[in-house]
């Protein structure tokens, strides 16, 4: 029988109702598993808890909760057949993100879920999204990180929150489910990950200064200028259509290449859900591609902020960061 670890650090689905809101309680969530007989059913793998401590909002999520989460997988990595994690939805792709390049040689499921309505609730959509993740990881099929939300199976690093509402809270704009649940479990077999080369190992990441910038109109980029320091390791900036930006970017040059100077990455992202950054295809993107601005592709934002922590973590140069943001590492992004 298959050996599953639930790692719950928090979120929705482990929340109850208090006078300032929804706060996560460990003592409550865990009450409510016991109460579930379906989690006892002969057909379900063995599983075990833990929980990180504190159990946070996801919107409290840093770069040193990845690494005590990735840390957790590790430690337990040969113990177990397959990793749960429970998790908030606000930051659950970047997260996902973050462990499909952190836990590198993958060879079992790590699959993350949660809920938009807390177990405790009558209509928590939680307890389909658990079972489901915790059959999907027993039968050990996928061999990366994923996001299990709405009877659809999800590359990690492919997906984005789509809703605050639904209950189906994510989608992957640019590459396909990798299962959906109905009847039975249906894999996409031609879309799951290959497993990874080399060795399990955990690649922890450093706190390296990273930001994000997304394009409006009427922006002004001087506003910007002081921020691009030699402090700045990396940033995504957030452009229009197929990596467009006002005025050709004539007023962005200038501070591009003063960060290009200061060993500073840029990567163009689409504020489209879906589709592909194409340096120069438009006049309007051209300016970036002549500075040395990365193209993104179709990562997500999600993605390219995990990839510029993960390279640089590695102790990468910026030329090579530059290279490999447009390479794919563990399906990410598209080949070319």
């Amino acid at each position: 029988m298959p050996k599953i670890l639930i790692i719950n650090t928090g979120g929705t689905i482990s929340m109850t109702s208090s006078a300032r809101g929804y706060v996560p309680d460990g003592e409550a969530f865990r009450a409510q598993l016991s109460g579930m007989e379906l989690l006892k059913a002969r057909t379900m793998p063995q599983w075990e808890l833990m929980e990180t401590e504190p159990l946070l909002d996801s919107s409290n999520m840093t770069v040193s909760d990845w690494n005590r989460i990735g840390g957790l997988v590790a430690d337990n990595y040969d113990a177990y057949d397959g990793f749960v994690i429970l998790h908030g939805t606000d930051t659950m792709a970047y997260t996902a993100s973050s462990l499909s390049f952190m836990l590198q040689g993958l060879d079992k499921p790590v699959i993350l879920t949660g809920s938009q309505i807390p177990l405790a609730e009558i209509r928590s959509d939680g307890r389909g999204n658990l079972i489901d993740s915790l059959l999907i990881a027993a039968e050990g099929k996928v061999k990366e990180v994923c996001i299990f939300f709405g009877g659809k199976l999800l590359r990690g690093n492919r997906a984005t929150k789509y809703s605050a509402d639904e209950l189906i809270a994510f989608v992957s704009p640019n590459y396909p489910p990798l299962a959906e649940t109905g009847i039975t479990v249906e894999y996409n077999e031609s879309a799951l990950l290959k497993r990874q080369p080399g060795p399990f190992s955990l690649q922890v990441l450093d706190e390296i200064p990273i930001g994000v910038i997304k394009v409006f109109p009427g922006i002004q980029f001087s506003l910007f200028d002081q921020i691009m320091t030699e402090k700045l390791r990396g940033i995504v900036i957030e452009t229009f259509g197929a990596g467009n930006i006002p005025n050709g970017g004539s007023e962005l040059l200038p501070i591009v290449r003063r960060a290009m100077e200061h060993g500073t990455v840029m990567t163009v992202c689409s504020q489209c859900t879906q589709g592909t950054v194409s340096l120069g295809t438009y006049e309007a993107s051209s300016a970036l591609a002549e500075a040395g601005a990365v193209s993104g592709r179709d990562l997500t934002t999600e993605a390219a902020v995990a990839k510029l922590y993960y390279l640089f973590s590695k102790g990468c140069s910026a030329e090579e960061v530059k290279r490999l943001m447009e390479t794919p590492i563990c399906g990410e992004e598209k080949e070319r």
